[in-house]
């Protein structure tokens, strides 16, 4: 199975939906997945995720089901540093900042390790990974411990619309990775696709793996440029 784990386009945030470029990026996509095939399309309820998951559903003439759990993380906050007048999200702590403690990218530790010691993260993270697990579950493969049981190995290609900072968390999970290394070393651009091969090492077991991480090979075909949405240092 290949989950493909896909940050919304280029966002209007104000209201709630896709800028001009986004739209643009939308169809991009929606080409590029159409092109894939997909056997099930998946949506956070945020407009932004969801409009960008349409342009493929309506190719593919697939339903999108929405899974309120996708939506982006709330309340995840780093108060040290403020920026438009809002604390920046935890993903978004400059990556001097977590590299300097190894207790952060430690799989045991990163959340009991301040900034991070917050139960808030440490409960919605568990929520977050178990609802994906249930997910993944539903399409044949169930969690145990660190990796996953075939319940029923298929060639399924699955969709999930979502946003930055949960992409970023699901990977983490998925890779058994702290969720802080993921932070400072990966970034989702608008409309980016991360695909996730749960790879079957014997008849019992699948390791996800990633295959491309924030892929936008469809933007270059398209000849559309990378907005930097999201990302705080210099971009060009």
């Amino acid at each position: 199975m290949r989950l493909y784990i896909i940050r919304h386009a280029d966002p209007d945030y104000e209201r709630d939906t896709l800028t001009a470029a986004g739209f643009q990026e939308a169809a991009a996509l929606g080409k590029r997945l159409a092109a894939h095939g997909l056997d099930a399309i998946y949506a956070s309820p945020m407009p932004r995720a969801n409009i960008t998951a349409q342009f493929a559903a309506d190719l593919l003439k697939l339903p999108v089901t929405i899974h309120n759990w996708a939506m982006e993380i709330q309340g995840w906050s780093y108060d040290q540093i403020v920026e438009e007048g809002e604390a920046i999200p935890v993903w978004d702590i400059p990556g001097h900042i977590l590299r300097a403690d190894p207790a952060l990218f430690d799989l045991e530790r990163w959340y009991h390790t301040p900034p991070l010691d917050s139960q808030r993260i440490r409960d919605d993270y568990a929520a977050l990974s178990a609802s994906l697990d249930g997910l993944i579950e539903k399409h044949g493969y169930r969690r145990n411990g660190r990796h996953y049981e075939v319940v029923e190995s298929n060639e399924q290609q699955i969709a999930l619309f979502c946003h930055n900072g949960t992409a970023l968390a699901m990977l983490a999970h998925l890779l058994c990775a702290p969720p802080p290394l993921i932070w400072c070393s990966f970034w989702h651009a608008p409309s980016s696709v991360t695909t996730v091969l749960f790879e079957e090492r014997g008849d019992s077991l699948a390791i996800p793996r990633a295959l491309s991480v924030g892929d936008v090979s469809h933007l270059y075909e398209a000849r559309l440029p990378v907005q930097p949405r999201g990302i705080r240092g210099n971009y060009w």
